[in-house]
């Protein structure tokens, strides 16, 4: 096979601590990871990021807020996007990119998948 996919890891945070002083519960920030801009929430279940532009009109997410049933809400039009799955709530087909969140003991990592060429 030449082509495969790996996650790359990048740290948000020194550590857990940091991230929930950062980012209270219930609460959304924009981060600037590199090229790409996240909407990184924290709700009850954890920490979760996903694509920060919504796709039905390209504003902010990380100006939104969560909900208690684990979704970003888009400050313009109030539209509703799964954390898990970035799934539109309303079942309009639009959707967001979710990335994998990985807490360690050296910090608060976000995994970005891309496909590598590999010859062996």
């Amino acid at each position: 096979m030449f082509f495969k996919k790996q996650i790359t890891w990048i740290k948000l945070f020194e550590s857990l601590t940091a991230a929930n002083n950062q980012i209270a519960v219930g609460s959304v920030c924009t981060m600037q990871v590199g090229k790409k801009k996240l909407c990184v929430a924290h709700t009850t279940e954890g920490f979760f990021a996903v694509n920060d532009k919504c796709p039905h009109n390209g504003a902010s997410l990380g100006n939104g807020f969560c909900t208690e049933q684990g979704s970003v809400v888009c400050p313009m039009h109030r539209y509703h996007f799964d954390l898990k799955t970035g799934r539109a709530k309303s079942g309009l087909g639009d959707y967001v990119q979710p990335y994998p969140i990985e807490i360690r003991n050296d910090g608060v990592f976000v995994g970005f998948q891309e496909t590598v060429w590999n010859l062996f």
